[in-house]
């Protein structure tokens, strides 16, 4: 895994933020994420429609039974553990509801939606198509404070120091390949409400050679890729913020910023206190203890850029040692299926959930010669 690095210094961009927040005036964030870079290729009717969701998007996203009506992404802590939320399935009732718009109204990214649905169609799925929510996550490997963001899993966790006993999680875009979101700890400094956004000038360059020049500034409103809210950190250059284009939250699609929906920011921005730690991490392959005693595992696709000397399988094995005692029997066939198809599945490995091993097979040559002699010794 790489190292991590602690930022704690300002950059252009976040003092140019700072001190038009101070003055009162719009904000200039540089560089921020691409208006351009929408990885399901939509037409511009589609893009619409997909912003247009309806008011059940941005309500408090149904939760699962036992959630005593906490709001959308809040989850208690389990008392034992690492395990929190559940699995279940919604049924389409409306015949122009598109996956998207089914993830977004339960707090569930474009990437987790597909996986756990490879079989339906993300435009039209369909009256009465069953559609798995894949609402169930195993904590991050890192401490549970602050703010930690798991880049492989494009989703972010919150521990809010005023409730010890509640975590949030929110699905999120990060840098695609070329723009990838560093790795590393930092925190929050200033908190931008309405945000102009500044592009950069490698974008307005490629802008102007498509012959489509960038504006210097964008100010706030509906083409303003930042959406209404803006958390810089102290990593120069990055934010999380908003987006006007919720149908790409889950992908990696952003310019190195981490971008969440709408409804998601604006609840995280009145709550984060300035000075969080914010920890960006990227651990692909997850594992932990559910409240009954099974020990889980989840694999998520692996970021390139992250990958180095990083061996997937020898990660995945020492996660699991690290969970398990030595008399714990652990099918290691499991958790290379696991890391060779990243879908982020549950996978039960021990305990009251999982599958029982088959016993090894018993050779029968060794037998029928075992029978043969010992029927010999009868003759003789």
């Amino acid at each position: 895994m790489n190292m991590r690095n602690t930022f704690t210094f300002w950059g252009p961009t976040s003092l140019a933020v700072l001190l038009a927040a101070s003055l009162m005036s719009p904000a200039f964030a540089q560089p921020a994420d691409d208006q351009v870079e929408s990885q399901s290729q939509a037409s511009a009717q589609e893009q619409t429609k997909a912003q247009e969701v309806s008011i059940d998007a941005i309500d408090s996203a149904v939760q699962v039974a036992d959630q005593d009506e906490l709001p959308r992404g809040h989850f208690r802590l389990p008392e034992s553990g690492d395990v929190i939320g559940e699995r279940y399935t919604v049924v389409v009732e409306d015949p122009k509801q598109t996956l998207i718009d089914i993830a977004r109204r339960h707090n569930i990214g474009y990437e987790e939606i597909r996986m756990a649905n490879p079989n339906v169609s993300l435009w039209v799925p369909g009256v009465g198509t069953e559609v798995v929510i894949p609402a169930q996550y195993i904590l991050p490997p890192a401490p549970r404070e602050g703010v930690v963001v798991n880049l492989s899993e494009l989703r972010l966790y919150y521990y809010p120091a005023d409730k010890p006993g509640i975590v949030e999680t929110y699905p999120v875009s990060v840098g695609r390949e070329e723009f990838a979101t560093p790795v590393g700890i930092t925190r929050t400094t200033v908190k931008v409400k309405d945000p102009a956004w500044a592009p950069p000038s490698s974008m307005r360059r490629e802008a102007a050679e498509r012959g489509d020049p960038a504006p210097a500034i964008v100010p706030p409103g509906p083409d303003n890729p930042l959406g209404e809210h803006a958390i810089l950190l102290a990593m120069p250059s990055y934010l999380i913020h908003g987006t006007n284009r919720p149908d790409g939250v889950g992908m990696r699609v952003s310019r190195g910023c981490i971008r969440m929906y709408p409804e998601d920011i604006e609840s995280l921005y009145e709550r984060l206190p300035s000075g969080t730690q914010v920890n960006l991490m990227d651990a692909p392959f997850k594992a932990g203890w559910g409240s009954d005693g099974t020990l889980f595992v989840q694999s998520f696709p692996q970021l390139e850029e992250n990958v180095g000397d990083f061996e997937p399988l020898l990660n995945a094995l020492e996660r699991v040692t690290e969970l398990t005692e030595d008399n714990i029997e652990i099918d290691p066939e499991q958790i290379e299926r696991a890391v060779e198809a990243p879908d982020g599945q549950f996978i039960a490995l021990y305990g009251p959930q999982a599958p029982e091993l088959e016993p090894e097979p018993i050779e029968l040559i060794e037998e029928i010669e075992m029978s043969a002699s010992a029927n010999a010794n009868e003759d003789a």
